[in-house]
């Protein structure tokens, strides 16, 4: 876990969402909300399931977790807040401004804990790709056929 940078979690046994994530202190951190990634219903809840690949792309352990949202002003989020944000790649001004539009801003700060013994892990890990079918999306468009130029004509 203290190698991650990306997390599959799912809450409430919705489908496994990537998320970039930093490890400290034992848990995962996970920011969303505006201006962020997307994390549907990670804010509110109080349990999720991670699962974590290693170097290869593949699962190495899947582990549930207890979520608990860090709240702007506590001594949590003052400690750990900028720690986050200086570590988050491609934001605009310095960690102390993006720590600071995420308090206006709404945005959720949560820690990842593990609670319990990993669901699954070495040789309990599934034989299968984990693949799922794609998840219906207005981006998705239907394909056409090539376009050519000229019929091609067949000798008889």
């Amino acid at each position: 876990m203290k190698k991650a940078s990306i997390a599959w979690v799912s809450v409430d046994g919705g489908p496994g969402l990537a998320l970039w994530c930093l490890p400290l202190e034992g848990g995962l951190y996970v920011v969303s909300g505006p201006g962020e990634q997307r994390a549907p219903g990670l804010s509110d809840a109080t349990t999720a399931t991670v699962t974590l690949r290693g170097d290869h792309g593949g699962q190495i352990v899947t582990w549930p977790a207890e979520v608990t949202r860090l709240v702007p002003g506590t001594e949590q989020w003052e400690a750990n807040a900028p720690l986050v944000a200086a570590k988050r790649l491609n934001a605009a001004g310095t960690a102390a401004q993006l720590v600071e539009r995420w308090a206006a801003d709404g945005c959720a700060l949560n820690r990842l804990a593990p609670a319990g013994v990993p669901l699954a892990e070495g040789g309990s890990l599934p034989a299968g790709s984990g693949a799922e079918v794609p998840r219906e999306s207005p981006a998705v468009r239907q394909t056409r056929k090539p376009f050519r130029l000229h019929r091609v004509r067949r000798r008889r």
